[in-house]
């Protein structure tokens, strides 16, 4: 309890700036205040905040503290509302991350939904197709369209998902069709800047491939890939979400199906934690629900 009362004390003076404002809003004197502080830094064993006379102020480690703080606490605080109404009412601020062209798709429509559904809930998206890190960035949930080998993250797997290198009829018929992997070595391949390095991934004689391919157009944003392949201008491994409905229609066109790319699920990524807020919880079962809507995909 003491712990606690500790780490509620840092949060107020952080907050308001002032320890004898901290004091008032707690109830309790200053000197009470300054204690816990005092208790709290030799727990530690680490400086938190600069205190003079006139004004407090976090240190480098504090400021990075008093995040995590108030995170910790507005858990521990929807954890017992949840507990003593019986409902695990779905409340707070919900910050999400998603690849930019599936979360404009098949993220921010269902965001909106939910939060009709959820009024006391507020959300941020955020749209990018860099690598977010959840912890630093402060993401409660993070769609992702990976293999995941990264074991430090909890992973929920929302629904299926396949990768195929795909291009444009008058890309082929200037360039010739790929038959085999090795092919690709003399083909303009389109690819996402952080994947550039890590390859396309096939799969050939029942084994995982990872090839490094090489063009002269790359960009960090998916939908420009997308855009760059339907006006012929090279290959692409795109998944088959985003490029069904030009399949269906001709304008694009898959190669080297042979070698088909292992599944990569769509995933709900979670920073490990024991205590998931029911606005993360309700949220993941929205989308599944979603997705799991027969015809969805098509």
């Amino acid at each position: 309890m003491s712990e606690l009362k500790q780490l509620e004390t840092f949060v107020a003076v952080v907050g308001l700036g002032s320890q004898s404002a901290a004091a008032r809003q707690l109830g309790v004197v200053p000197a009470m205040v300054g204690r816990r502080l005092d208790a709290l830094e030799e727990r530690l064993g680490v400086r938190l905040l600069v205190r003079t006379t006139r004004s407090v102020a976090p240190t480098q480690e504090g400021e990075a503290f008093y995040e995590d703080c108030q995170r910790i606490l507005a858990d521990l605080t929807e954890a017992e509302a949840a507990v003593a109404s019986g409902s695990g009412k779905a409340r707070g601020h919900l910050r999400l991350s998603a690849p930019a062209g599936f979360g404009r798709r098949h993220v921010a429509p269902h965001v909106a939904a939910f939060q009709r559904l959820h009024p006391e809930v507020k959300v941020t998206l955020d749209l990018s197709d860099r690598l977010v890190d959840l912890q630093r960035d402060r993401i409660d949930c993070a769609i992702r369209i990976s293999d995941l080998a990264d074991s430090s993250l909890v992973a929920i797997r929302l629904a299926e998902n396949r990768r195929v290198v795909v291009a444009a009829p008058a890309y082929l018929a200037a360039h010739g069709t790929p038959r085999a992997l090795e092919d690709l070595q003399h083909h303009q391949c389109l690819s996402l800047g952080e994947s550039q390095s890590r390859g396309w991934s096939f799969v050939r004689d029942g084994k995982p491939v990872n090839l490094k391919v090489s063009g002269a157009l790359e960009c960090n944003d998916g939908a420009v890939l997308h855009d760059w392949a339907l006006h012929g201008l090279g290959l692409a491994w795109r998944s088959l979400w985003e490029v069904k409905d030009d399949l269906s229609k001709g304008r694009l066109v898959t190669v080297l199906d042979d070698y088909a790319s292992p599944d990569y699920p769509v995933y709900a990524v979670l920073p490990q934690r024991r205590f998931l807020p029911a606005r993360v919880r309700h949220f993941i079962d929205h989308l599944r629900a979603a997705y799991a809507a027969p015809g969805y995909w098509d």
